[in-house]
């Protein structure tokens, strides 16, 4: 009998620094790869190329090393390996399941219902006559969007459960392709993990909105749906998401000395123990456990920063 082999990935995105709510997501990740027997793959999502900043490559590959994490694999770029979006891009066409959008964002009418997606909204009423149509040979010079049939899509968490997610509700029908000529995030990376066979997806769950729509187009293009694990998010002392209006994250702040200091915070975060205390990667990966992982979002104080420092 074959063993299955899982593949899980870290996939950083190069448009800013890694912070603290980064690292915990990718060190819970790592963890759970590690004593699982998973595959460890790193991928740099670099196809945002207005938002890519110089040098951000070589400084997250030296913060996840800096961390104590390694990887079995490197993909190329993402941005350097899109002819399998592509050929989804074509799928869908031919099947009438998207259709080219011209109008602007400041045309559409704007709701973002999913932190930090900068989700536009597009329903039924702004869809043009001819939605459904086939389109064998999309214009890749052109926004496209997915049609987004009403219902509710089930999600099967690892860690929170099952979600029910409204995706008509929520942002309709989202875009798949962008007249920039590149994939849209939710195609990218639900072709992008079939295709290196990721089977285990770890990130924070202000994706799990994003996890119903790359299971619609997965089942479209006859895909295997990875296992998800959302994870809780790291929260400022206002609530919101962890981000520069709450100070100095960056993982780059604490880079002069070791990382145990780091780690150790994550750990008590990530209830692994009770008080922070200098430890590990290595010691952390022995040390955690799924049920110990509190389902409470994190909110940092700067007392956490000043042990840190």
């Amino acid at each position: 009998m074959i063993e299955e082999t899982h593949v899980t990935r870290l996939a950083p995105s190069p448009t800013g620094a890694l912070h603290l709510g980064n690292a915990r997501t990718f060190l819970v990740n790592w963890a759970l790869a590690r004593q699982r027997s998973w595959r460890v793959l790193l991928r740099i999502e670099d196809i945002d190329h207005p938002r890519v900043k110089p040098g951000t490559i070589d400084d997250t590959r030296s913060d996840l090393h800096w961390l104590g994490l390694n990887w079995d694999q490197e993909m190329p770029l993402q941005s350097t390996q899109l002819g399998a979006c592509r050929k989804a891009l074509h799928h869908l066409g031919a099947q009438g399941l998207i259709y080219p959008c011209q109008r602007t964002r400041r045309e559409l009418a704007a709701s973002a219902p999913n932190e930090g997606d900068r989700v536009i909204r597009a329903d039924a009423a702004s869809r043009p006559v001819m939605a459904g149509a086939p389109h064998p040979n999309p214009d890749p010079r052109t926004t496209w969007r997915l049609l987004v049939q009403e219902g509710l899509v089930d999600v099967m968490d690892q860690f929170r459960g099952t979600a029910q997610i409204d995706v008509a509700g929520d942002c309709g029908d989202f875009s798949v392709w962008t007249r920039q000529g590149v994939p849209a995030y939710q195609l990218a990376v639900a072709v992008d993990d079939a295709r290196q066979g990721v089977t285990q997806v770890v990130r924070g769950d202000d994706l799990l909105p994003s996890a119903a729509r790359q299971q619609l187009l997965l089942h479209h293009l006859d895909l295997p749906v990875p296992c998800w694990w959302h994870l809780p998010l790291l929260r400022g002392p206002d609530g919101r998401r962890l981000a520069k209006r709450h100070g100095d994250t960056r993982l780059s702040r604490w880079r002069h000395h070791p990382p145990d200091r780091v780690i150790g915070l994550l750990a008590a975060w990530c209830g692994v123990v009770d008080d922070p205390v200098p430890m590990s990667a290595a010691q952390f990966a022995d040390d955690f456990t799924m049920d110990k992982l509190p389902h409470d979002d994190v909110i940092v104080q700067e007392s956490h920063l000043q042990w840190l420092d």
